[in-house]
């Protein structure tokens, strides 16, 4: 399968995704495609991450975990292939079925509703626990706007992550792309950070997602702008501007361009200094609006959100459209 043949594969998928979810069930039964890959990676940190090496040793040991993951990654994912091809011109249900567990429109815009329904019913006490389940930084170090502001940069980014580039990839390179992808980019949030455990270990992996999520970042902030240009209470334009004028200014390489977009067309400001753990990490504000969101911003950043992701399945549709005209 390569392309064009996967778009419809990848609105198949999408739909699939944002109907089901991934049932509650059957990750208790079996866990999820994440949880094995997070496995495979806790399994070789442990194993090849010695922490009385030299920091030239330990950055190859990172660099042969990430071979080794991906390879394990891509024979599962060509098996898998080969397995849904027996069924023949079913192949398709098969196919989407698995592709569907690598993205996360359902389960992302419910993380994100628990925390405008916390801050609503329980205050900041229950906004704070609903943060915590999608956020790395200190809850307690939040109060009520940097509750909403995390809960919407969360969304704009893992908008990104978690949906727009996976989707990316197996657009471009069917299963194996995105079963690829997801490696790549759970790889780097275990180990691509810089802790002293992982600053040499995980810096294959940091830069190399860095890397894979550069053309998603980018067509996501697009989606966003284009999803304001559709939304009565968002602005397109500001949102371009925000863009163009910060995205830049993010520590990150990609994560300003989804948070800027989400930032201007809400008329917020996002990002900005953050805590994590007890270190305070110094970062750019994105967007130049309020910096106190609240619930209702929350609620209707997750309508931008929703607009965006029927902007993808069009692009996705319009693609599939294109594939079966060229194959009749």
């Amino acid at each position: 399968m390569i392309f064009p043949d996967t778009l419809p594969l990848l609105l198949a998928a999408l739909i699939i995704e944002a109907g089901l979810g991934y049932p509650g069930r059957l990750y208790a039964w079996i866990g999820h495609p994440v949880t094995w890959i997070g496995a495979l990676i806790a399994g070789l940190d442990h194993g090849l991450n010695r922490e009385n090496a030299s920091f030239a040793v330990r950055r190859l040991a990172g660099i042969a975990t990430l071979a080794i993951l991906l390879a394990v990654t891509l024979a599962a994912a060509l098996a898998l292939l080969w397995l849904c091809r027996l069924a023949g011109a079913w192949a398709l249900l098969p196919l989407a079925l698995f592709a569907s567990t690598l993205l996360a429109q359902r389960s992302l815009h419910e993380h994100v509703a628990r925390v405008a329904e916390g801050l609503e019913r329980d205050g900041l006490t229950g906004g704070r626990k609903a943060v915590s389940m999608i956020v790395g930084r200190d809850p307690e170090s939040l109060d009520k706007a940097g509750v909403a502001r995390a809960a919407i940069e969360s969304l704009a980014e893992n908008f990104s992550d978690g949906i727009v580039a996976p989707a990316f990839w197996l657009g471009l390179g069917g299963l194996p792309g995105a079963a690829l992808y997801k490696a790549i980019n759970t790889a780097d949030s275990m180990i691509g950070h810089k802790s002293p455990r992982h600053l040499a270990f995980g810096w294959a992996a940091a830069r190399l997602d860095d890397l894979v999520n550069l053309p998603a970042s980018r067509l996501t902030a697009l989606l966003l702008v284009a999803a304001a240009a559709l939304t009565r209470d968002a602005d397109a334009f500001a949102a371009w501007s925000a863009v163009r004028r910060d995205a830049g200014r993010h520590r990150s390489p990609n994560a300003g361009w989804p948070e800027a977009a989400m930032a201007g067309a809400l008329d917020l400001r996002l990002a900005g200094p953050r805590v994590y753990g007890a270190v305070r990490v110094e970062d750019g504000w994105m967007g130049d609006g309020r910096a106190e969101a609240n619930a209702a911003d929350i609620r209707r950043a997750l309508l931008l959100y929703r607009r965006a992701c029927l902007l993808l399945w069009g692009l996705a549709g319009l693609g599939a459209a294109a594939c079966l005209t060229i194959t009749v």
